[in-house]
C-alpha cells in the first residue's frame, strides 16, 4: 500500500471527528445514526479501520454533509 493511503485515511478520520463534534454528537450518537457502535466510530476517527463506501455514505448522511466533504 502506498504511504499516502494511511495519511489520507487519517485525514478522513479527522474530518469525521471534526464534523461530528460540530454537529454536537458523541461517538455513540453518531454510531446510533449509522447503525454502528461507538467503538467502530472511534476506529474510523483514529484511522485504525477504514470505513467502506457505504459507511461513508451513512456517516455523511447522518452529519448532513455531502460525501465529498468527508473525503476531500
Amino acid at each position: 500500500m502506498p504511504d499516502w493511503v494511511p495519511a489520507r485515511q487519517r485525514q478522513i478520520g479527522d474530518r469525521i471527528r471534526a464534523l461530528r463534534r460540530a454537529a454536537g454528537l458523541s461517538q455513540a450518537e453518531l454510531g446510533e445514526r449509522v447503525g454502528r457502535d461507538h467503538k467502530t466510530i472511534h476506529r474510523y476517527e483514529t484511522a485504525a479501520t477504514a470505513p467502506s463506501l457505504v459507511e461513508l455514505l451513512l456517516i455523511a448522511d447522518a452529519l448532513a454533509v455531502p460525501l465529498a466533504e468527508l473525503v476531500r
